[in-house]
């Protein structure tokens, strides 16, 4: 392959992909405020968005995995690297792709923080369920099915009885 062949589809993945990071950190931090603000039609709808974006950013990493195949480079960062050295020797190129990186980076951050208030609200749910259920009280163990159970009863010795 012609280097310059390489940079320019490079450019575009990289062009691709930073806007897609875009959308995908927009819709994140609106899906934080859904959560937030408990409007779970809004969320239904944001959650659609946010995996179509996932979906794109996917279908573009698999692209570039194709590429790194192509040219027998192992599809890490260092091969991207490696690479990026080879056809793009201004290295403006590679400017663009740590910014990408860091995009991603914070993207993750923001994903975790979202199913972070989300673990939260299931928690607090969950405790809320076990007052109206009576078992606040009761310690709470797996089950032989990996689930809690509640402590010194049995599924089966329920369904037996």
């Amino acid at each position: 392959m012609d280097p310059k062949v390489c940079r320019e589809h490079l450019d575009r993945l990289v062009s691709e992909e930073t806007s897609a990071l875009r959308r995908l950190e927009v819709l994140l931090d609106t899906e934080y405020d859904y959560l937030l603000n408990n409007n779970v039609d809004e969320l239904d709808r944001a959650s659609a968005a946010r995996q179509a974006c996932v979906a794109e950013l996917l279908r573009i990493e698999d692209e570039r995995k194709s590429l790194c195949r192509m040219l027998n480079v192992p599809a890490d960062p260092p091969g991207i690297e490696r690479i990026l050295t080879w056809c793009d020797p201004s290295r403006a190129l590679q400017k663009r792709w740590g910014e990408c990186a860091e995009m991603a980076k914070n993207c993750r951050n923001r994903n975790d923080r979202n199913g972070a208030l989300v673990s939260e609200r299931l928690k607090k749910v969950e405790g809320l369920l076990d007052v109206l259920t009576g078992r606040s009280n009761q310690p709470k163990v797996y089950g032989n099915k990996g689930g809690y159970a509640a402590a010194g009863r049995s599924a089966n010795v329920l369904a037996r009885a």
